[in-house]
């Protein structure tokens, strides 16, 4: 019997579903496949070993190596980062019912080229100056897909940051950078207040893939990238919206574009044209340094110039220019504080380490903080919560209690005092409700309340960490 020797190619950078040349027609590998050899005439099917998602896949068939290690420890992290549902209304609770299936479909999907981010909702959440924040919230199946690709291109990026980017950065927090500020308002009397507008809002597509082009060739993760800027958004309403510009604040894989972006935009260029001058930036947030109030003046101008090249804009009224008044800098200014990460930086009265008093340019939790701490509070509705006890409070509230004391209690803790001492009479109105003896009598369940937290001072963060009690009386 005369036989033949058929030599059979690899398809390593083609698509499961293309007809391949000398071959068959394979459909998706969605459903399971088996591996073929062909042995002269005789055609063997032979199954692989079962992978971790439960499927049988075709060896070495997919264009992009993505491995389905990647997948799952992208989707843990994005478990473990939480968030809301997508456009699907898919939870990850939702998502985790079928997990093995919906991690397999979003790798099969990336590896082949063939995922394609669905519509990003859209929502509003509000700011302290009484406006509306856009966010867009991406599917969970998208989150982890943005979480793949940003797990690549992380370690890629990060080295080349300026030290003076604090945002989403490793190791970097906004707590530093305004401990930086602090310092370096002490000792330059005048700052550059900067606001860019509508940064999110307003990136070049075409000037962020250059600079993802500067740090990676991997064709998959350029591809997927170009999609996500281009993903487009869906409202309320249903109305979807194309998009030209710009990338939702909410994506997994967001932040470090922004971070790029400005890298390439400010940092750099900062450097350059004047690197002399000090700045702290987080995201879009920028505060810079100088010695005299015409440096300031020149930079102002310099750096407008700079982002219209970059297409984008700064703010006309929120940018300004603001002198570091102390006791020893007593000239008068119009303008003599501004808002940093939530810390409002002013003339404060301090205490030295020898005890006598001065005044300094300081920062404390700001106005618009403190209203958004009180006004959460408030939701919490204690005083009608009778069914609860201290021990309830103090497990629902504490996590946000001691967020809330570690981040603004860093820098003039006294301005929270305020704020928790309205706690405590809140809690002062819960025990005059659930309690008959104490009802109308709003000093005697002050100073109960003062006797518990001499006895159990750790039952809530403000007693513990800040020393907030009530008054326990005589």
């Amino acid at each position: 019997m005369l036989r033949e020797k058929s030599k059979w190619r690899t398809h390593e950078d083609e698509s499961t579903d293309a007809e391949h040349r000398g071959g068959v027609v394979c459909s998706s590998d969605e459903i399971s496949v088996m591996e073929m050899e062909r042995r002269d005439y005789i055609v063997q099917l032979l199954p692989l070993r079962q992978p971790e998602f439960g499927r049988i896949f075709l060896k070495e068939a997919k264009p992009f190596q993505i491995s389905k290690n990647q997948v799952w420890e992208a989707f843990k992290r994005v478990k473990a980062n939480r968030g809301a549902a997508g456009v699907d209304g898919q939870s990850i609770a939702d998502f985790e019912e079928d997990l093995k299936n919906n991690l397999y479909k979003v790798w099969n999907r990336m590896s082949s080229g063939s995922y394609f981010p669905p519509p990003v909702r859209r929502v509003e959440i509000p700011k302290g100056d009484g406006k509306k924040r856009p966010l867009g919230i991406p599917t969970v199946a998208d989150r982890i897909a943005q979480m793949v690709v940003k797990q690549l291109l992380e370690p890629l990026i990060e080295p080349h940051f300026h030290e003076d980017s604090y945002g989403y950065r490793p190791g970097k927090s906004a707590v530093v950078a305004v401990g930086v500020a602090r310092q370096r308002c002490w000792r330059n009397p005048w700052v550059l207040d900067l606001d860019i507008k509508g940064f999110f809002d307003n990136i070049d597509h075409e000037l962020m893939m250059k600079a993802v082009r500067q740090h990676t060739d991997c064709r998959w993760v350029l591809m997927y990238v170009e999609r996500w800027l281009k993903c487009p958004v869906q409202y309320p309403d249903g109305s979807i919206e194309t998009r030209s510009k710009g990338t939702p604040q909410g994506g997994v894989v967001s932040p470090l574009l922004a971070n790029l972006f400005l890298h390439y935009a400010f940092d750099k260029w900062m450097g350059r044209a004047f690197p002399a001058v000090l700045f702290e930036r987080y995201a879009d947030d920028v505060v810079c340094h100088c010695s005299s109030e015409s440096q300031a003046e020149r930079l102002r101008v310099a750096i407008e110039r700079r982002l219209m090249e970059c297409r984008l804009e700064l703010h006309p009224e929120k940018t300004k220019i603001v002198y570091c008044k102390e006791d020893d800098r007593r000239r008068d200014y119009p303008n003599y504080t501004f808002d940093f990460l939530g810390y409002t930086f002013r003339p404060r009265v301090a205490m030295s380490k020898k005890g006598s008093l001065f005044v300094g340019f300081l920062p404390a939790m700001s106005n618009k903080a403190s209203k958004s701490i009180r006004d959460e509070m408030r939701s919490w509705r204690i005083h009608n919560r009778t069914d609860k006890s201290l021990e309830d409070f103090s497990r629902m509230f504490n996590p946000k209690l001691r967020g809330w004391i570690n981040y603004y209690a860093k820098f003039y803790k006294s301005e929270m005092y305020k704020v928790f001492h309205i706690l405590n009479r809140m809690i002062t109105k819960w025990a005059m409700r659930k309690y008959k003896n104490m009802r109308g009598r709003q000093r005697r369940a002050t100073h109960w309340l003062g006797r518990v937290a001499l006895l159990q001072p750790q039952l809530f963060a403000h007693w513990q960490i800040l020393g907030m009690r009530p008054s326990a009386g005589q």
